[in-house]
């Protein structure tokens, strides 16, 4: 993987670094350095891994507030495309978590594409971030390359840093859990949704599929890709509504679909709640 090392920004010099990771990584405009400069100075966080003097991925978040209580919104998560798939935006992860629990935090939040099964299982079943909350066309329209032409759905996720089930060894099982949405195959053998199983819906567990490959679909078929964002947010919309939250993405290699695992009624103990 090579020797790199992950610390916060120190200076002019490493938000530039960022502006050109960004571009490197997505093809966009970068943010601007006056913005970036200012989040991190007044309660926000950006953490570089670094591989000598050279940046090659970073985490942006900044300082969010609501309902009385402060969190850290964690907004960008960026690698150079010559070192994705290492490890390293787990690693930028862990250091986010020691690093915001340091200033005080106890939650952190952000959003993500349902539909992107690396991010989602990075999201909810190594982190161990929960989901009750589904966006609709987040972003509006977007034109780079991972978003256009589709609505910018995303779950936005809240990690407990400082929780007992985030601190601890406890996993969800899917032994139990019920298949809320049954998956067949198109003519050219591409998966799609076939059977909803409303009847399920008092069960204590669910399994909602996604496409292990939702780009190559894109790219294969943009008609299949939106049918699959318009069911997932029906179907999404209609768990998190009936009390249900998404905990956990179990990745079935033998099948061209994972599965999310969704809870009834989940509770978690934070700090928060115990001052009150």
């Amino acid at each position: 993987m090579g020797n790199y090392h992950i610390r916060p920004f120190n200076d002019r010099a490493d938000f530039e670094k960022m502006q050109q990771l960004e571009k490197d990584t997505w093809d966009m405009a970068p943010i601007p350095i006056h913005q970036t400069l200012t989040a991190h100075k007044n309660g926000g966080l950006l953490l570089g891994a670094f591989q000598e003097e050279s940046l090659i991925g970073f985490s942006y978040g900044f300082a969010g507030f609501s309902d009385g209580s402060s969190y850290l919104c964690s907004h960008m998560l960026g690698i150079h495309p010559d070192y994705q798939k290492r490890g390293i935006g787990e690693a930028l992860k862990h250091a986010q978590k020691r690093e915001a629990a340091r200033l005080g935090y106890e939650q952190v939040t952000w959003t993500f594409d349902p539909l992107e099964g690396v991010n989602a299982y990075l999201n909810l079943t190594k982190l161990k971030a929960v989901c009750s909350t589904y966006e609709v066309n987040c972003y509006g329209k977007m034109n780079d390359g991972l978003n256009a032409g589709l609505p910018t759905d995303r779950l936005k996720v809240d990690w407990w840093i400082q929780s007992d089930y985030v601190n601890s060894d406890f996993v969800f099982s899917e032994e139990q859990a019920k298949v809320f949405a049954e998956y067949g195959s198109t003519e050219e053998g591409c998966p799609k949704i076939s059977l909803l199983h409303p009847e399920y819906l008092a069960e204590a567990a669910l399994l909602v599929p996604v496409p292990r490959k939702f780009q190559e679909i894109k790219r294969h078929s943009f008609d299949l890709a939106l049918k699959w964002r318009l069911d997932i947010r029906e179907i999404f919309v209609q768990l998190f509504a009936s009390g249900y939250t998404a905990v956990k993405l179990i990745q079935r290699p033998q099948e061209p679909v994972n599965y999310y695992l969704f809870v009834k009624d989940f509770r978690l103990t934070t700090r928060r709640e115990e001052k009150k």
